[in-house]
């Protein structure tokens, strides 16, 4: 048959099969609001018929200023059902930078938390938005003023259904639009063994913002699969994500390395204090996993982390790290190995890495650029004709990571194309330095960068937060047992904070502005 692969069809599924099932939020005032796919669904359908009625057409722009909410979630089915795209905006952009998002998006109206209603006020009058809708009264209002039972809008499944913007951290934030048929499959590859896994008797918990590349397809997901989703709201301290995963027996979750870095230690500080064992898998990406991380994890906690790697530009998954049938039996040694590389393709997604000689050899050594193609992937960037070289002449996307593809077909990104340190003509990955340094037990964070040389052209500086305490020399000799003496950091650098992105990663940008310029201290 001819069967469009479509938002709608994920709802339809949802409310048939799932009605009864249970969507949680944790409101602002630390309280719990349950509901059901069911209301969820209904009122999905109510929220697109009213915005038509406002005057919200086929493709129009839809933005969400939101936290991990259930009115998230109804804007995430209710937008792209009644023909419009919904457009996440990310809250922790500043309000010049978010204005200048919602402008070229060409958003026409907005859904904002009340508690970003005086971020809202920053950002709209710079903007085209016609509607604010504020999360509260003035959304119940609006959705109890829309048709629970108006029909979808007649979608082909290549019509934009959502939209993202790149984190922009080195030029002007560039917009991705994913198709109705790029999200479903999407999720449906998602609920495959060996990738995410997620089935109707889980409890899933985004904790990756809604606003980064859809919380990486979770929302969407577990509601094909009619799994329980608890969404936090701005509660995303490690204390409260660990209450909350004990108490909703939550079985899978996922966010960026820096949250889990935090709640490792707050396990760590109080053992066997918290029941976490419905929890099966904690789903970390968004910047390489650290091993130490990942063994921290399963050795004194016994949960497991699955490790994957992704961009906004790949809706986002792209691998997972999920050890393949032959590793099974094997040591630890060799499964940790493997868990901690970023992981195989997931189906319909092909990578090769191109070095500066030709195509990268998979031997696990030799490194390149990684290039992806696939059937969720980007095309292009919306109107941003400037960046058509980020695809390769044959319509492979490059994605700027330098990687090793070992005979797995496991990558290993060594670094970011504008990070890899460049020394003496070799090149030394920050990455492995980094992830080496956060082993140490005195080291809470660790980012390296190339600083200039006469001589070598670059050398690595580290810029380390301690939680004990640790000199440079012993964490160069610490590092000395792995790297060869020319690939250890040159300087260290012991600071209170590691500067970070919006969405958790370390904000190298800043750090070479404070030591790599000339004249910096």
């Amino acid at each position: 048959m001819d069967y469009a692969l479509t938002v709608d069809a994920i709802v339809r599924r949802a409310e048939t099969l799932y009605a009864h099932k249970e969507v949680v939020t944790r409101r602002p005032d630390r309280s719990l609001h349950r509901t059901t796919y069911g209301d969820v669904c209904r009122r999905a359908r109510a929220l697109g018929s009213a915005l038509s009625a406002l005057g919200v057409e086929r493709g129009d722009r839809v933005a969400t200023l939101c936290w991990n909410t259930v009115e998230h979630l109804e804007a995430y089915l209710g937008v792209p059902t009644a023909g419009a795209v919904v457009h996440t905006l990310n809250l922790r952009l500043h309000p010049e930078e978010i204005a200048w998002i919602a402008g070229h998006a060409g958003d026409r109206v907005l859904i904002v938390d009340e508690s970003l209603l005086p971020l809202a006020e920053q950002v709209v009058p710079h903007t085209r938005i016609e509607h604010v809708i504020v999360v509260g009264d003035q959304y119940e209002e609006l959705v109890a003023g829309g048709d629970p039972a108006a029909p979808a809008a007649e979608l082909a499944e290549n019509e934009a259904a959502a939209m993202c913007y790149t984190s922009g951290t080195t030029a002007r934030p560039k917009g991705v639009l994913y198709s109705h048929r790029a999200l479903v499959l999407h999720s449906l590859a998602s609920l495959a063994n060996g990738l995410l896994g997620i089935g109707e008797r889980d409890v899933v918990l985004p904790v990756v913002p809604m606003f980064h590349a859809n919380a990486w397809g979770l929302p969407y997901t577990a509601t094909l699969a009619g799994a329980a989703q608890i969404l936090p709201g701005p509660h995303l301290d490690p204390q409260t994500l660990v209450e909350t995963l004990e108490a909703e027996r939550v079985t899978i979750t996922g966010g960026v390395p820096t949250i889990w870095l935090g709640i490792l230690q707050l396990l760590d500080s109080d053992p066997g204090r918290y029941d976490l064992s419905a929890l099966r898998s904690m789903i970390v990406g968004g910047s390489a996993a650290p091993r130490a991380l990942i063994e921290g994890f399963e050795r004194r906690h016994g949960l497991h982390v699955c490790h994957a790697w992704g961009m906004t530009e790949l809706a986002p998954l792209g691998t997972v790290a999920e050890p393949p049938s032959e590793l099974a039996e094997q040591p630890d040694e060799e499964r940790f190995a493997f868990r901690s590389t970023q992981g195989v393709p997931a189906p319909f997604v092909e990578i090769r890495a191109r070095g500066q000689d030709g195509l990268v050899r998979w031997d696990g050594e030799t490194m390149g650029e990684l290039e992806v193609r696939g059937v969720w992937i980007a095309s292009a960037y919306y109107d941003a004709p400037d960046a058509a070289d980020r695809w390769t002449d044959d319509g492979w996307f490059r994605t700027g990571d330098i990687v090793t593809i070992d005979g797995h077909g496991a990558i290993t990104i060594q670094d970011r194309s504008k990070d890899v340190i460049k020394s003496g003509g070799e090149w030394i990955s920050s990455v492995a330095l980094e992830n080496a340094l956060m082993a140490h037990p005195a080291v809470a964070e660790a980012a390296v960068i190339g600083i200039p040389d006469e001589r070598w052209q670059e050398r690595p500086l580290a810029a380390v937060v301690l939680r004990g305490e640790a000199t440079a020399d012993e964490l160069r000799d610490f590092l000395a047992k792995d790297f060869a003496k020319w690939q250890l950091p040159e300087r260290f650098e012991f600071l209170e904070e590691i500067p970070k992105t919006a969405v958790g990663k370390f904000r190298k940008t800043a750090l070479r502005e404070r030591y790599a310029t000339p004249g910096a201290a």
